[in-house]
């Protein structure tokens, strides 16, 4: 499929930028398809004119047979999706022509960006005319960022890829000394950046010392050389406090440097911390996202890394004030605690030596230690008086004790008196039992038999056979019944 351009012609032919010329219907050249094969084209009759639906169709057709298209413009009015049907309506424009656009919802759903105005996109599709209104549009059937757009997109890609990998979390930069001694810069030496550089630090403290690092930075093999002077600016001895990264201002193209992934992570892994200053304000680049901290110009990195020499004097009075105070009153918080525990000790003092005091007079005072003497007389007349009341208690134990070998002596005749009757009861009840115990008929030669069912009173509790146990005066003897006869069978045979 061949590309054309907006006139019509094939892109690369020499013959771009000439309109082509229409075709006829009957395939005679250079007319239109109402004019006759053998009629110059301008020669008109009334019957020969078109109808508006006719025209308009004509144009149709001319607009069909146009091949797919790719077209470079500014996006402007963008209006969509629409909320109805999800189409996107706006129009795409140059420096001399504006044209209608449409992007139908399916197209649009499948974008890898968001369009809006301002954008450079390329686009790919077909005109067509809008019969009922006559108006004509391109219809893109694809589209895609172009210039400086396609350039945003990558960048924003490759940030998403490097904050993804955390190599932009906060917590990963590194601090900034407040008072450089060192700095190292990497940068032109040929450009203005690098004088403005030394002027700021010379301006607000000369006695930072400052290492030039030369390296291009842009064009071709720009980042190769900054990174290899990020590499010397590390190696430095003594190392540098920090590395100042800049450049002056330039356009979003100029910029593409400080964009490229190899130069973003040598930044970003660099053993001294790296301060950026790219472009001004606006600008931002991938190596201002990565670095531990990014000044929106040069002249503001240098500013961030080298305070003024006034402003460090006032930092200096202001601290040796603020220590002055501290000093102070941390001095007389210790001379009124210390007041404090002195007054805490001595009344803690006074009231232990009172106590001991108060101790020592009265064990002094116990008679113990004052006379001793007295103390055993004391207890010899306490002793001489319980003496004299024993022997009192003791006087009648004499006659107490006749009276009771007497209740002793009546105790134990009334006691045999009391127990005789009882043994009498006793042996008259045991010869009872003694006559009626069956040990006793055992005794005599009787003995008890014992069957299956227990103690058997009959001979026809037994059958021959059945296990027997007799019980004896003095043991038990057990065997089987070989036979059973009655008495009434054995007088019988006797009779």
């Amino acid at each position: 499929m061949e590309g054309w351009n907006l006139t019509g012609a094939r892109a690369g032919s020499s013959a771009a930028g000439q309109r082509p010329s229409a075709r006829r219907s009957g395939g005679s050249q250079g007319g239109f398809p109402w004019e006759g094969p053998d009629t110059p084209a301008a020669a008109s009759r009334d019957d020969d004119a078109l109808s508006v639906s006719q025209a308009v169709e004509l144009a149709a057709g001319a607009l069909d047979a146009l091949p797919t298209l790719t077209v470079i413009g500014e996006v402007t009015g963008f209006r969509g999706p629409n909320a109805r049907s999800g189409h996107c309506y706006f129009q795409i424009k140059d420096d001399g022509a504006a044209v209608d656009c449409i992007i139908w919802r399916g197209v649009y759903g499948k974008r890898s960006f968001d369009l809006r105005d301002g954008m450079q996109v390329q686009f790919t599709g077909n005109f067509n005319l809008y019969k009922p209104t006559g108006r004509m549009s391109f219809v893109a059937k694809t589209f895609s960022l172009a210039g400086e757009g396609l350039l945003r997109q990558q960048v924003a890609a490759l940030a998403e890829k490097l904050r993804r990998e955390g190599l932009m979390d906060e917590a990963r930069k590194r601090p900034i000394p407040a008072f450089c001694t060192r700095v190292a810069v990497v940068t032109s030496l040929s450009g203005a950046v690098i004088d403005d550089v030394k002027r700021t630090l010379r301006r607000r403290n000369p006695l930072v010392e400052l290492v030039c690092v030369g390296a291009k930075v842009q064009g071709e093999g720009a980042p190769a050389e900054l990174i290899s002077g990020l590499g010397r600016a590390a190696a430095i001895m003594p190392a540098p406090d920090c590395i100042l990264l800049v450049r002056g201002g330039g356009s979003y193209e100029d910029l593409m440097t400080f964009n490229d992934e190899a130069l973003a992570r040598a930044v970003a892994s660099c053993p001294v911390p790296v301060v950026t200053g790219i472009g001004h304000e606006p600008d931002t680049s991938i190596c201002d996202m990565v670095s531990d901290r990014r000044c929106s110009t040069p002249t503001a990195a240098a500013e961030s890394v080298a305070p003024a020499m006034s402003d460090l004097a006032d930092l200096l009075s202001s601290r040796g004030h603020r220590l002055a105070l501290a000093a102070s009153s941390r001095v007389e918080g210790a001379r009124v605690q210390i007041e404090g525990l002195d007054g805490r000790i001595s009344n803690a003092m006074a009231s232990r030596l009172k106590g001991l005091g108060a101790a020592l007079d009265a064990a002094a005072s116990r008679p113990c230690l004052k006379s001793p003497q007295a103390i055993v007389e004391r207890r010899r007349a306490e002793l001489a008086q319980t003496a004299d009341r024993l022997s009192a208690s003791t006087s009648g134990f004499e006659v107490r004790g006749h009276a009771l070998a007497l209740a002793s002596e009546r105790l134990a005749n009334q006691g045999r008196g009391l127990v005789r009757a009882r043994l009498a009861e006793l042996a008259s009840s045991a010869a009872s039992l003694e006559a009626l115990s069956p040990l006793k008929v055992l005794a005599r030669g009787y003995a008890i038999a014992y069957g299956e069912s227990g103690v058997a009173t009959r001979a026809a509790s037994f059958a021959p056979g059945a296990p027997v146990r007799v019980r004896m005066a003095d043991g038990d003897v057990y065997g089987s019944v070989t036979k059973v006869e009655m008495l009434d069978a054995r007088a019988s045979r006797h009779e």
